[in-house]
């Protein structure tokens, strides 16, 4: 219904009020996937940064995690709980060792010590491998800058051939 005197919309004005409720033009809708590009291409090495970053925590805890159970073992043979060879250096044959557990040579019950309740992985070794496969292994008579496996753990490394965020090598950490 229209008021008296009201003269009705031209046909020009009615296209303009048709069109405002179409929508977007491909041009607006080009303008704003540019924009959301060029924020996402910003945002990727941060991410990067972030992921890596993670990753290296992780792999500074597994480190960490793994050495104080390798010094625990350690300090239990030489606490006399750990049946030992006279020639061994003390420190564990095998890094599941650590989790499966060695039997208490103090316990009348034959009781079972344990230093992990499972083994951590390198962050950085590839997904299939096994936990105790990821890490590089440093027997007790073996040089520190070569380092190599031998018939005990004496240290673990990071075998990846990366550089961390701060210059350094993580096979030296």
């Amino acid at each position: 219904m229209r008021k008296s005197g009201a003269r009705p919309p031209s046909p020009a004005r009615a296209g303009r009020r048709g069109r405002a409720w179409r929508g977007f033009t491909l041009i607006e809708m080009l303008v704003v996937l540019a924009m959301l590009g060029v924020l996402a291409s910003a945002a990727r090495p941060l991410l990067e940064l972030s992921v890596q970053r993670s990753r290296e925590h992780e792999l500074r805890q597994g480190l960490r995690t793994l050495r104080e159970a390798i010094d625990a073992y350690k300090r239990a043979g030489e606490a006399g709980h750990i049946a030992q060879d006279a020639d061994a250096s003390g420190y564990p044959p095998h890094l599941r060792a650590l989790v499966d557990g060695v039997a208490d040579a103090k316990s009348a019950e034959g009781r079972k010590l344990y230093f992990l309740r499972r083994l951590p992985r390198d962050p950085f070794a590839p997904a299939e491998l096994p936990a105790a496969e990821t890490w590089g292994l440093r027997a007790y008579d073996s040089p520190p800058d070569e380092p190599r496996a031998g018939k005990d753990v004496f240290d673990v490394y990071s075998r990846a051939e990366r550089t961390a965020l701060d210059g350094s090598r993580l096979k030296d950490w």
